[in-house]
């Protein structure tokens, strides 16, 4: 009787563990966001500066890199050359060139008397070797990883930070949605390579980068990074107006969702989104299909055969119906998978970063996600989104309506872990 009682009471607590993990921030929105204006209308930046996140800031340079050709030199040359602080955060790190790589030039600054910071996410870097890991630590480097599996984290093990962060002496920061594997070096040449795109940010916007990164080192460490060394005086880098949000359900709230569902409730001619993964929760769907009515034009770009996730597909798949049949157009990349998170609209709103669209990233993950407002850098961006979309094969209704009876059966097999994919 005694063990039929030890036994109980460890399922209870290892269940009631289990569906703390599933939990989401009690703070929600449940209804429509209503279009009251535009994107051009100052009200918006208003609103999106005062209600939903931090200020947005005059005077930044943000220049895309696309693809692994581009974006880990650009990358490795401003780690080599920093003189006074690194810090870094990521989701991803595994072994292999570009981890080793990039490991090397940590350690080198490192060595050099630069104080080198990483935060990685403990599921993200399951796969690099422990002798990568005792490398950079020997180095000098302070590793940290984000929530490790111990008795303490249990409850949160289901919250990762898939954050992409790197901020060098407080002035160059980089963001978007590389991880440290060799699947993203390279330029998309083939399935192996996947298409990417990353963002080189200088700027006031980058002391908001440098503090979200703070946000994470705080909760993993307890230690605060200030001073001048990490904060610099940044003086006017360029013309563009941008700002940084980040999310943590940890925070209680979810404001990477009703960031975009403000951004699509806004929008007066035109949304183009490039999704990696793309699980629309019912108050995204309504949105996309309100701008339909609207006469807005969307367009959708998403993985075709070429995905890291079959879950993701078919959890994907089962909510193109309603938004093809509103007029939503979806296209799915043929070349590779296809890694980018973008979203612009009317020309006039760029938000890049480590955000999917999914119930995942808005409230389980920590993310961050950068708004540009800026006329050129959007049609700049729309020119790539373009670009790609020559690449791709525009999905339609009847196709499917006629997708086969063992993909119907998947859908439905997913459909309750949308949440978790």
């Amino acid at each position: 009787m005694g063990w039929t009682i030890a036994l109980t009471i460890v399922a209870t607590i290892v269940a009631a563990a289990l569906a703390m993990n599933f939990s989401t921030p009690e703070k929600k929105i449940e209804r429509k966001v209503e279009h009251r204006h535009g994107v051009c209308d100052p009200q918006f930046r208003r609103e999106m500066s005062v209600l939903l996140g931090p200020g947005i800031l005059h005077g930044n340079r943000v220049e895309p890199l696309h693809n692994g050709d581009e974006i880990f030199p650009a990358m490795l040359e401003a780690i080599r050359a920093a003189r006074q602080n690194i810090t870094m955060e990521t989701y991803i790190y595994w072994s292999g060139d570009i981890g080793r790589k990039l490991a090397d030039a940590l350690c080198e600054r490192a060595r050099a008397g630069v104080r080198v910071h990483l935060v990685v996410d403990w599921a993200g870097s399951l796969k690099m070797d422990d002798e990568l890991l005792e490398t950079m630590q020997d180095g000098g480097v302070r590793v940290e990883r984000y929530r490790p599996l111990r008795w303490y984290n249990i409850s949160r093990l289901n919250n990762r930070t898939h954050r992409k962060l790197l901020v060098v002496d407080g002035r160059i920061g980089f963001t978007g949605g590389v991880g440290i594997a060799d699947q993203w070096t390279g330029h998309a040449q083939d399935p192996e390579h996947w298409r990417e795109t990353h963002f080189r940010v200088e700027g006031p916007v980058v002391a908001q980068m440098q503090a979200a990164f703070n946000d994470n080192w705080i909760k993993t460490t307890g230690e605060l990074l200030n001073g001048e060394d990490y904060f610099p005086a940044l003086e006017p880098a360029g013309d563009m107006d941008a700002h940084l949000f980040i999310a943590s359900p940890a925070g209680g709230s979810e404001s990477m969702h009703l960031m975009y569902l403000t951004a699509i409730a806004a929008a007066c001619t035109s949304i183009d989104l490039c999704a990696a993964y793309f699980v629309p929760d019912p108050l995204i769907a309504q949105a996309l299909l309100a701008a339909r009515k609207r006469g807005v034009r969307v367009r959708v770009l998403l993985p075709g055969e070429h995905i890291d996730s079959e879950t993701v597909r078919h959890a994907s798949k089962a909510s193109w119906g309603e938004l093809l049949a509103g007029g939503v157009e979806i296209h799915e990349y043929r070349p590779t998978m296809i890694h980018v998170k973008l979203l612009v609209v009317d020309g006039e709103l760029v938000s890049v970063g480590s955000t999917n669209f999914d119930i995942r990233s808005y409230r389980l993950n920590d993310e961050a996600s950068l708004n540009v407002y800026d006329r050129d850098f959007a049609a700049r961006m729309t020119g790539a989104f373009e670009r790609d979309l020559e690449q791709a094969r525009q999905y339609d209704l009847d196709t499917w309506k006629r997708r086969p009876l063992r993909q119907k059966i998947a859908e439905k097999l997913v459909r309750p872990l949308r949440s978790q994919v």
